[in-house]
């Protein structure tokens, strides 16, 4: 269960009883935002793309109310934009949609990066490997756990502060 290799993950930083399981779906930004108690913007939502090569992927956590822009994407990444099936998520990430997260990540050739449209909150929300789970983090938290390579700029539709 994935869920589970996400709280033996966060054992190395002494984090796995941070993990929160909700009784309520957390699978959607608004359900998370519900069960957890929060404005949506502060869910961090992992989003899964092909890499450049499209043989692996790339993951960027956003703010819950941000979307990617495709004209930033392409001038970060020099390629457009393009989101994996879920058959992909599972065999890259090994997380199923829903409950994608930068932590206990399949295979270690996927790189994750970060928004600067989380950086507006002193803590933000990613899932924990479930559909129903999430953990809260501070942004530094967040860029240490997930071993993020940097971060990007590549969203737009967020209010900023």
């Amino acid at each position: 269960m994935s869920i589970e290799k996400v709280r033996e993950y966060f054992k190395q930083y002494d984090k796995e009883n941070d993990i929160m399981e909700h009784e309520l779906s957390s699978a959607t930004v608004e359900l998370a935002a519900q069960a957890v108690g929060v404005i949506p913007a502060r869910i961090a939502k992992t989003l899964s793309f092909k890499n450049k090569e499209g043989d692996c992927a790339i993951l960027i956590v956003t703010a819950g109310d941000a979307k990617i822009d495709n004209k930033k994407f392409k001038s970060e990444f020099g390629y457009k934009a393009k989101m994996l099936t879920p058959e992909e998520v599972l065999e890259y990430i090994g997380h199923s949609i829903g409950g994608v997260c930068p932590f206990a990540i399949k295979n270690d050739n996927v790189k994750v990066y970060l928004d600067v449209s989380m950086k507006r909150f002193n803590t933000i929300f990613p899932a924990a490997g479930s559909s129903n789970s999430s953990i809260e983090l501070t942004c530094d938290e967040l860029e240490r756990f997930s071993h993020a390579d940097k971060w990007i700029d590549v969203c737009k539709g967020y209010e900023e502060e």
